[in-house]
């Protein structure tokens, strides 16, 4: 998706110097230091400050828009939290965080920006898109689109029959134990997360689909977790197959739509103009945060849930058990402490903890795509702000 980004830019480039200098700062810079290498993954820290909050602004990646409704954006700084300057100042430097908003039962109780970032303006999701993603499955279920979760994938994308996803079932890849062989090295060029969007695709194929109906098995379906960006895509396919509808269409009807959002939002898409369903959502951090507070209070819309009952009490929970309590679910990362999280690679995260109905929402660009550091610090801040309310 990346491979437009070089020869469009030198044709904005040479359509004048006014627009030139009309241009942000970042978008400028993004342009004067273009990848020779387009995959994101790949990238200097530079590079990413640059792109990650311009992907949309660029205009040269395909996307489409997430349409919001009618509902005024409200959130204010009412009832702040009594941070420490200096704690929060050094989650920031550990983690690079450009944006970090803390919601209380619905109200706005911290937020702050770094990297040129402000309120208003957007970042990419990343891996957090995931969570979006699994929605979207609870609701084709309770809209009759998608019959059972114990269903065959192959039953509602075709083009997989014949592949080692014939006896795979959904479920199976919402908690990502399908057994497929798959390799999420974001350090290796070679690995499966770094070339299945950019493979050229089958004739007549989703770009996916295409790549994934050739992998192998590792293990037998339902016995191990093995995380799989590519298996979110399929499962956004999975999602449009079923309802005939783009995710980014879906996902207005049944929740941005409805949400007090301050603007659209983006998903960016694949070779085959799919969204890139594990990935790439642009929003602004207050937005991101809102879409935390309506899962936590169970995706309800004037009153009524758009998911099946009890749906989040599966999704958000340890369907499968990992180090130290912590788990997975339908594309959350869960805790037998109750709180569940949205995890991108460079630092995005939303964090739910119905116990003190806290949503926080953090955009970041850390110096590696899962730093260990930055990671630990992220751990801490949820932390942090968890006892900040238990003691106050």
């Amino acid at each position: 998706m990346w491979k437009w980004i070089g020869a469009i830019l030198v044709a904005i480039i040479a359509a004048g110097v006014g627009y030139w200098f009309s241009l942000d700062k970042n978008i400028r810079y993004l342009m004067l230091n273009q990848p020779e290498n387009t995959n994101v993954l790949l990238w200097t820290t530079a590079q990413r400050d640059a792109g990650f909050q311009t992907l949309e602004q660029l205009n040269v990646i395909p996307f489409n828009v997430i349409e919001k409704g009618e509902r005024p954006h409200s959130l204010s700084l009412t009832q702040p939290l009594e941070v420490s300057d200096s704690a929060i100042d050094k989650f920031f430097e550990e983690q690079r965080i450009a944006a970090l908003v803390v919601l209380q039962n619905g109200q706005l109780r911290y937020e702050k920006y770094g990297l040129g970032l402000t309120s208003s303006d957007k970042w990419t999701s990343f891996s957090v898109a995931k969570s979006f993603t699994s929605t979207l499955v609870g609701a084709a279920i309770k809209d009759g689109y998608i019959n059972s979760l114990q269903d065959k994938i192959t039953n509602y994308i075709p083009d997989l029959k014949g592949s080692v996803y014939d006896q795979v079932t959904i479920e199976q890849v919402l908690t990502m134990t399908s057994g497929v062989a798959w390799d999420e090295d974001y350090y290796d060029p070679d690995s499966d997360v770094s070339k299945f969007n950019f493979h050229t695709p089958e004739p007549g194929l989703d770009a996916t689909v295409s790549y994934m109906r050739h992998l192998g098995r590792a293990k037998p379906a339902g016995s191990e977790f093995s995380y799989s960006t590519g298996e979110t895509g399929l499962i956004g396919l999975l999602v449009s197959q079923a309802t005939g509808k783009t995710l980014s269409s879906y996902l207005s009807e049944k929740v941005w739509s409805h949400l007090a959002v301050q603007k659209d939002a983006s998903w960016l898409l694949g070779p085959t103009n799919h969204e890139i369903s594990g990935c790439c959502i642009q929003a602004t951090a207050r937005d991101f945060a809102l879409f935390g507070d309506f899962v936590l209070n169970g995706a309800q819309v004037n009153g009524t849930s758009i998911v099946p009952e009890n749906w989040f009490a599966k999704a958000a929970s340890n369907q499968v058990e990992l180090d130290e309590g912590e788990g997975y679910g339908f594309q959350w990362w869960t805790s037998a402490k109750g709180h569940f999280e949205g995890k991108g690679i460079y630092g995005q995260g939303l964090f739910v903890d119905p116990e003190n109905q806290l949503v926080v929402a953090v955009n970041a660009n850390w110096e590696g795509a899962m730093t260990p550091a930055s990671y630990q610090s992220r751990k801490a801040m949820y932390q942090y702000f968890v006892n900040l309310l238990n003691n106050s």
